[in-house]
């Protein structure tokens, strides 16, 4: 029976990750100390999450390491000698960042590199697949021509349709302190790939989401103005107009390409993960869309003081994922993931 390690197993792709596997018959091992409550208070807290695989699957094993005990990761990668590490865990909040930079460089970077190095010093020949972000590209985005339509930002020229490639500049932006954390982890993963010749690969997520989202308005967009909904909380706009383009992608889709990839590793790579121009959305047009699905009309109000570092409009060219891996495609599309986020909380806050 294959092994796999999975950090950050109680959150929204690391709970994927752990289904999807455990259910084609891996040994599934979760790390996962739920920070994210420690971070987000209890709007954030995985119990219910880890509970759940907990009950569900037995060849499931948990553990509540702490990715920065660099002991405790050395130990736990030589017990469980995994096939393969899906790194999911992270602090993943531009403005807790600021607040919390210790937490947040020694949580992205440190941590990614206490399970690199472990797994290096076990063996090198083991795939290792990192979730980023696209907030390693910074604010450069921003800086592309942009056209204001009715409800969205979008790219002017033609060259960029299809969204940013993963040829974009990293370089002379705006990260937020977030962003340059995670450019830290993504571009170590990339040099042990390269310098170790070790199978790596770095996923610069857009907007990842999904039923087992717990979001909070600090992060979790779509799976947090879902609940606001649902709730009829009302939820704040910051700035651009509410015209702010993502890109979203079920996690269901992000998890058949890590399988995709652990099939035919590759090292060193890098690829955007969104769900490309067709799963975009602006602020103002979610509204509609889950207006649409509950009945209810969005509560919210408006800032002019856009978040630092935010991007006005980002989708992810997904060319060279479907280049490299042709049997993956996105399966999900924005309707079906908004039904399905707004069941989950609905079934969530019935209890």
């Amino acid at each position: 029976m294959k092994k796999m390690l999975v950090t950050g197993s109680g959150g929204l792709i690391g709970s994927e990750v752990v289904s999807f596997f455990a259910d084609r018959g891996w040994q599934v091992h979760g790390v996962d100390n739920n920070m994210r409550q420690d971070f987000f208070g209890v709007g954030g807290d995985t119990t219910w999450n880890i509970e759940r695989l907990k009950n569900t699957f037995l060849n499931y094993e948990h553990s509540s390491i702490d990715i920065r005990n660099r002991l405790g990761v050395f130990s736990l990668i030589n017990r469980v000698q995994p096939d393969a590490i899906i790194h999911t865990a992270a602090q993943p909040s531009h403005d807790l960042a600021a607040s919390r930079p210790f937490d947040d460089f020694d949580v992205n970077a440190v941590g990614t590199l206490n399970l690199l190095e472990a797994l290096r010093q076990y063996s090198t020949t083991i795939p290792f697949v990192h979730m980023s972000t696209n907030k390693v590209y910074g604010d450069a985005p921003n800086h592309l021509g942009l056209v204001e339509k009715e409800t969205r930002w979008d790219y002017v020229d033609a060259e960029y349709y299809n969204g940013i490639p993963e040829s974009f500049t990293i370089d002379q932006s705006k990260h937020s302190i977030f962003g340059a954390s995670k450019v830290a982890a993504d571009v170590m993963v990339q040099e042990y790939g390269r310098y170790f010749d070790m199978p790596t690969c770095c996923l610069r997520g857009g907007c990842l989401t999904g039923p087992n989202h717990s979001g909070v308005e600090l992060h979790g967009f779509l799976s947090y103005l879902i609940k606001c909904n649902l709730q009829e909380k009302e939820y704040t706009i910051f700035g651009y107009k509410g015209k702010q383009v993502r890109d979203n992608i079920h996690s269901y889709d992000v998890v058949r390409f890590i399988e995709e990839f652990l099939k035919h590793p590759r090292n060193g790579e890098v690829y955007n993960l969104g769900g490309g121009r067709s799963n975009s959305v602006s602020i103002l047009e979610a509204f509609d869309l889950i207006s649409e699905i509950s009945g209810k009309p969005m509560k919210y109000k408006y800032s002019d003081q856009n978040r630092s570092g935010d991007h006005i409009c980002y989708i992810s060219d997904l060319n060279k994922m479907k280049s490299h891996y042709p049997n993956w495609e996105i399966t999900k599309d924005l309707k079906t993931t908004f039904q399905e986020i707004y069941n989950s909380w609905v079934l969530r806050t019935s209890f």
